[in-house]
């Protein structure tokens, strides 16, 4: 059971990086992007300090970001990870499953990753993490690699944009209307 003083809720430079594009969107008008709480009961309180000493996860949580680009409705998640490639074990069914019926009510389903052994921050798109969730579950690659990963999908630091993931939501909608067209 994963506890709040976990190694889960530990701070994100990502989540971070995030909240504080998604600040300068609303700002902007461009768009209204929301974090999601996650969901906890408390087991232990020190009632002289009034904090929460101890917690579980109350439910599964879905994704980390829900809201509105401009019309379009978009949920996503965002993970970090050390190594070459994401791991698959780092998405949930539950996020899978979430993601897949938020796109089938026409909203955009995304993940953002920060791959930090080579400082480098992609858009994967929902059918592409579905592609690659699908082949693992059948003895394929456990992991997606950077280098598999669409560059007109890359994040880029731009301006007062910490991580103006707009531009690869574009590309991504882009990606969309191309693939209706064949």
């Amino acid at each position: 059971m994963p506890y709040w003083n976990s190694r889960g809720l530990r701070g994100s430079t990502l989540e971070e990086f995030v909240n504080l594009t998604n600040e300068e969107y609303l700002r902007c008008g461009l768009a209204v992007i929301q974090k999601l709480p996650t969901s906890i009961k408390p087991i232990k309180l020190d009632k002289q300090k009034g904090v929460i000493t101890l917690a579980y996860f109350d439910q599964k949580s879905t994704v980390d970001y829900m809201g509105n680009i401009q019309g379009i409705p978009v949920c996503f998640d965002v993970k970090e990870t050390s190594r070459d490639s994401l791991p698959i074990s780092n998405i949930h069914g539950h996020q899978i499953e979430f993601m897949e019926q938020f796109a089938k009510q026409s909203g955009l389903s995304y993940i953002i990753v920060f791959f930090s052994k080579i400082d480098r921050y992609f858009l994967i798109p929902f059918e592409d993490i579905k592609y690659y969730w699908d082949k693992s579950r059948h003895g394929g690659r456990k992991s997606i690699s950077w280098k598999v990963l669409d560059t007109q999908f890359e994040i880029k630091r731009e301006g007062v944009f910490l991580l103006h993931y707009l531009q690869a939501v574009n590309a991504y909608l882009n990606k969309i209307k191309e693939d209706e067209h064949k």
